[in-house]
This record gives C-alpha cells, sequence and structure tokens, in this order.
C-alpha cells in the first residue's frame, strides 16, 4: 500500500465538518478504494472553540490558513472557506506554488481566478479539483471533464440554485408571493439573510462559467454572461404560465451560437410542464448536457447542503489518492481557447411579454404596431381581469393601468427588447415592460 494521503482542511462550516465525517466514518472503506489510508493532518478555522460536532483529537489547529496551505505536513490542501479573494485564494495560490494538490468548493474563486490557478497547477505538476463547486452531490464536472472527453457539446443548462428553485415551486404549488417564499426560504436556511447573491442570478453565473469552460474547452469569462434574477417574478406570471402549459425556472444556459461563439445566459425561463427539466422542483438542481454521440442527458440531485457537497469533496480526494490526474478544465491550459461570445440579443425563440397598460383609446392598437414593426408576430394577447378598487370593492377600477398579456411566435431578443423600448417611450405602459424567454427542452 502506498504512503498515506494527509489533507489540510480550511474552513470548517456546514461542508468542511460534514468532510471531516465522512473521512472519519469511512475511513476503512475510502482506504481500501484508493489503495491508501487518508487521513485529515490538519485544519484551520476562524473559531478553535467552537462545537462543530467532530473530533479533533491528534489533528494540527493552524490559525492562518495559508500557513496551513504551505505546511510541509500535508500532501493535500481542502480549501471551504469561500469568496473570490482574500484568504481563500492566498492559499490556493500557496499551496498550489508549493506543490500540494487543491480540492476546493470554491465557485466563485474559480470564476474569477481559474484559468490562472489551473496554469499554476499545471506548472507544478499538481492537481486543483472542484467537483463541489457546482451543483452540490451532481458528479457533473467528472461528467464533462471524464465521460463526455469523446463527444461535441452543443449545450449545457440546468438548474443550478436551490434557494430559487424552491422559491419558485412554492409559487406554483401554493399560489404565494415572491416575499412569502423567500422569508420561508430564509427561515428554513436554504436562502441566506441577504439573498441576492442567489435570488439575483450570480451564484448560477459563476457556476454556469465554470460548466462553459468544461463544456466547449474556452477560458472562464463570467463577465459575459447575462445575468437576470427571479425578483420581478410576479404570481401573474406564475399562475399565467401555469395556464398555458409551462412552469417557471430559472436557468443557466451555455451553448454554441450559429456563428462559432457561446452564448451564456442566466434568467428565468418558461418550460413546458411535460419537459424533464419542469419536474425538478424544490431545492434540487439538475444539470442537462446535449452533444453529438450520447444525444441528451440529465443529473439530477441535491445541489448543496453539507453531506452532498461534502461527497463531491471526498470523491476528488479519492481521484488524487488514487493518481488520478487530469487538467483542471479537461485540457491543458494552454489549449484552452479565449472565450468569443455570441451575440445573445440574436437568440431566437418564443417569448412571454408582460405589460400594464394606460386605459385609453388606442393604446393596444399602437403597442401591436411597435411589435409589427420588429417584425413581430403575436401569438396570443390576453387582458388580465381588472382589480376591484378600494373604494368599490366589487367594481372594476376604472382607468387604471390593465395588465397585459403577450405570447410571440418565434423573434429575437434584439427585436423585443427594442421594440418593448419603444412601446415604453411611447408612454403607454405605466411600469417597465417584462419578458421571460419560452424554451422547449
Amino acid at each position: 500500500m502506498q504512503s498515506t494521503l494527509r489533507l489540510g482542511i480550511a474552513g470548517l462550516g456546514v461542508v468542511g465538518a460534514s468532510v471531516v465525517q465522512v473521512l472519519q466514518k469511512h475511513a476503512d472503506d475510502l482506504s481500501q478504494r484508493c489503495g491508501r489510508k487518508v487521513v485529515v493532518r490538519a485544519v484551520s478555522a476562524r473559531d478553535k472553540t467552537k462545537d462543530r460536532g467532530i473530533d479533533l483529537t491528534g489533528i494540527n489547529w493552524f490559525q492562518d490558513p495559508v500557513r496551513l496551505a504551505e505546511s510541509p505536513d500535508i500532501d493535500v490542501f481542502v480549501e471551504l472557506m469561500g469568496g473570490a479573494g482574500g484568504a481563500a485564494e492566498a492559499s490556493v495560490r500557496a499551496a498550489l506554488s508549493s506543490g500540494k494538490h487543491v480540492v476546493t468548493a470554491n465557485k466563485a474563486l474559480l470564476a474569477k481566478h481559474g484559468v490562472e490557478l489551473a496554469r499554476l497547477a499545471e506548472k507544478r505538476g499538481v492537481s486543483l479539483n472542484f467537483e463541489a463547486a457546482v451543483a452540490g452531490g451532481i458528479p457533473i464536472i467528472k461528467t464533462l471533464r471524464e465521460s463526455l472527453a469523446g463527444n461535441r457539446v452543443s449545450r449545457v443548462f440546468g438548474i443550478l440554485n436551490g434557494t430559487c428553485n424552491y422559491i419558485l415551486t412554492r409559487m406554483q404549488a401554493e399560489r404565494l408571493s415572491f416575499e412569502t417564499c423567500l422569508a420561508e426560504a430564509q427561515r428554513l436556511g436554504y436562502a441566506e439573510a441577504d439573498p441576492t447573491f442567489d435570488v439575483g442570478g450570480f451564484d448560477t453565473a459563476h457556476k454556469l462559467a465554470l460548466l462553459t469552460s468544461l463544456a466547449f474547452g474556452s477560458e472562464i469569462d463570467v463577465d459575459a454572461i447575462s445575468v437576470e434574477g427571479i425578483t420581478e417574478i410576479t404570481l401573474d406570471d406564475i399562475e399565467k404560465a401555469d395556464e398555458l402549459g409551462y412552469k417557471i425556472k430559472l436557468l443557466g444556459i451555455a451553448e454554441r451560437g450559429p456563428g462559432g461563439g457561446i452564448e451564456q445566459r442566466v434568467h428565468p425561463t418558461m418550460v413546458p410542464k411535460s419537459s424533464a427539466i419542469a419536474r425538478i422542483d424544490g431545492v434540487l438542481n439538475a444539470v442537462a448536457v446535449e452533444a453529438d454521440f450520447v444525444g441528451k442527458l440529465m443529473l439530477v440531485g441535491p445541489g448543496a447542503g453539507g453531506d452532498a457537497t461534502a461527497s463531491s469533496v471526498v470523491s476528488d480526494i479519492a481521484d488524487i489518492a488514487r493518481g488520478t490526474a487530469l487538467s483542471t478544465m479537461g485540457k491543458p491550459a494552454e489549449h484552452m481557447t479565449p472565450y468569443v461570445a455570441s451575440n445573445v440579443s440574436g437568440h431566437s425563440g418564443g417569448y412571454y411579454v408582460r405589460l400594464t397598460v394606460h386605459d385609453r383609446p388606442g393604446a393596444f392598437a399602437a403597442i401591436a404596431t411597435r411589435m409589427a414593426e420588429k417584425g413581430i408576430s403575436l401569438e396570443s394577447i390576453v387582458q388580465r381581469a381588472r382589480r376591484p378598487s378600494a373604494d368599490a370593492p366589487g367594481e372594476a377600477a376604472p382607468h387604471e393601468p390593465q395588465p397585459v398579456i403577450m405570447l410571440t411566435y418565434q423573434t429575437t431578443e434584439r427585436a423585443i427588447r427594442e421594440a418593448l423600448a419603444q412601446v415604453e417611450t411611447d408612454g403607454h405602459v405605466s411600469s417597465p415592460p417584462r419578458f421571460i424567454r419560452i424554451e422547449s427542452f
């Protein structure tokens, strides 16, 4: 049997504590599977006195994660602190520079510095593994980097944030408002006190940037992603989508454009209820891949949580223990192609459009004219029922702006944006128009 693989773990939050538990609970099985013992030699965290429910007897404590990363007493540095810079970045760089393998769950760090860190890992001849950085316990990184090595991927997309999926699921199932569902998600621990990173779509964007690089062999460019969150989704949108046979999901989508560039976008999407992606509810994640030889496949599972994420972290550690060495992003960094964006405004598809139209003669006709000027054909126009006024609860409130829903046939996003901008300029609506893309997966 080979010599013991010695680990240093920085960050003992929910995931870090779960990793220690897995390694201790399954130590014998892991040793047999890997052909060598895997032990936690040292750890680092902010508070040494905190009770984390794990046994740290005999494990060295480092207050400074950089010192831990540089320690000659470890072979693998496991970074579970989080953050795109600061201690996380400094300690990962220190570990790689000193010739140590690194395992991380840090999507933000990799989205910002992934290519640079991959080059450093390759220069030092060590591994930089990050299965846990995308979709928690779902093995999508291994799938793209290893299992689909013989395929040319055309599209990768999915539900990559459990918080958003939980909120949208509750909104549809129980006809609750976004604000009510968000508060419940926070109470249950599915959403942070400041949920902006999740509900704004930025968490999904960081994960999508990594999937894009793996799928298409391009350098990471998170800034190229068009990002829209779910904060503007109303119960009316949810109900109308349901009536039309759709569900609304926040998706991250990356695909090859017709000109050879790559289109990356994060946004709420109306998907047919009959589609596989529509059936992924609650806090579950799902990632779908479309490729030339394998066709279409989808992986579904828990996208977060200590145990699920720890499972992926330990999987990466096991690969290192076995001696499995792969390029960080699936191919050597020197062979990664510069990211070339495909213009998202050229995206073509159907659209759901929500307007609040002033109740005056000619408004509808003028709006339809603006759409026609951009070559947009309307499949349907639905005027929602007026809400009763406060003075006359049983009667319609006259002369108030009216909610209007339009569905378009296939058109381009550029055309939709330009038409709606003109409608707003014309003064026919009381608030900015909103649209949701319709996708058939």
